[in-house]
């Protein structure tokens, strides 16, 4: 149980330790999404999940060795449709397992259809201190293209209570969708600037395989827009975002300064997680091999294997230095901060191609901050896969 009062401890740059708790189901499955989520028409039995979280804790917890947490994120899937008492004890669970101090970011992910009040007073209550909404759209006729079963007025109640309830909130929004204008976003996101506290997370609309929009998109018969209007679109991103006072400091999200969320800097600076949970990721280090770690996505065979076998863990690699010093870079040059060098030269056992180097430097893709650092530049970042390639080569 906690009160209403909450102080964020100060980002250290460090990248600390997290803990991810993935949540598999939803309530309908959106088309867009390639997501580890599943719909169930039955009650799903949380008690039993529970103990299967709390179980596979303590093998990740054998793998991380002694641990301070430094913020917990429960994302999914749809976590709000969890009961606020599994919340409890999923966190509960955490503190029993590593050292977690007061002030730590938890964040839980919400879906403006499954919010209730005295749910949200719940997970406050449970220990949760910012949420993050999959709002996607502001608009009646692109959220249910999206396949979103909330509409804008379920979206606004749903800010408007979490603006209440918890210290910090956050909610994403969707752009790139079929027929967009560069006028029709703009409008769109200076209305959801007015609705946020500190944070945003703006994504453009990808295909992916697998999802029902691919096989639309294959057909013809969803055209998006083309990579000229995507970049339009990204580009007035960033300029209304950095004159509204909530600039980019990755590539998709944004906050006023301070309010970065500390969970997933601590993924792009490439700190170490536990992934927990059906198809959760982590990165754990044990000496000078980080261990990467997959789980078995489909719920209830993860489930399965947690009760005969203490864990859901399907793939196991250990990453050499090498290994390390690509996902470093390919993290790092995410953030607006950039890549430590020093770190990168330490794990790769070199500089960086020189010729390289000056190359992207004269095109203005990459630029070094002193020489210490070394950072995507605004149009660096709209061909970041291709930066990545050249300089980890």
């Amino acid at each position: 149980m906690t009160d209403g009062s909450f102080t964020l401890l100060p980002d250290t740059g460090e990248p600390g330790f997290g803990v991810y708790i993935h949540w598999p189901f939803c309530a309908a499955k959106c088309p867009y999404c390639d997501f580890n989520s599943h719909v169930r028409h039955q009650p799903v039995d949380q008690a039993r999940f529970v103990q299967a979280f709390l179980t596979e804790m303590k093998t990740m917890r054998a793998l991380s060795g002694p641990k301070t947490v430094t913020s917990v994120f429960m994302g999914g899937g749809t976590p709000s449709l969890m009961d606020p008492s599994t919340v409890g004890a999923i966190l509960d669970g955490i503190a029993s397992t590593w050292h977690v101090p007061d002030g730590i970011e938890i964040t839980m992910e919400a879906n403006p259809s499954s919010v209730e009040a005295t749910r949200f007073h719940g997970y406050r209550a449970a220990g949760v201190n910012r949420v993050s909404m999959g709002v996607q759209a502001l608009n009646d006729p692109d959220l249910r293209f999206l396949g979103r079963l909330h509409d804008v007025a379920d979206a606004l109640k749903a800010i408007r209570l979490a603006r209440e309830i918890f210290p910090r909130m956050s909610f994403d929004l969707i752009y790139a969708r079929p027929n967009q204008t560069v006028e029709a976003w703009e409008r769109e996101l200076k209305e959801a600037i007015s609705y946020a506290v500190d944070h945003l997370s703006l994504y453009q609309l990808t295909i992916e395989e697998g999802t029902a929009f691919y096989g639309l998109h294959k057909a013809g018969k969803l055209i998006v827009p083309d990579e000229e209007q995507a970049a339009t679109l990204y580009e007035a991103t960033q300029e209304i975002t950095a004159r509204e006072g909530m600039p980019a400091y990755e590539v998709s999200n944004h906050a006023r300064p301070g309010a970065e969320s500390r969970h997933n800097l601590t993924y792009w600076r490439y700190g170490d997680y536990a992934g927990i949970g059906p198809g959760a990721h982590g990165r754990l280090t044990k000496g000078r091999t980080k261990i990467a770690t997959a789980a078995q996505k489909h719920p209830e065979t993860w489930l399965s294997a947690v009760e005969q076998d203490g864990h859901g863990i399907v793939e196991r690699e250990d990453l050499d230095n090498e290994a390390q010093a690509d996902e470093l870079l390919m993290m790092g040059l995410r953030l607006r901060e950039g890549v430590d060098l020093a770190r990168w030269q330490q794990l790769s056992g070199r500089d960086p191609d020189p010729d390289k180097e000056q190359f992207l430097l004269e095109q203005g893709f990459i630029e070094r901050l002193g020489n210490s650092r070394l950072r995507c530049t605004p149009a660096g970042m709209l061909i970041l896969n291709a930066v990545v390639a050249d300089l980890a080569c």
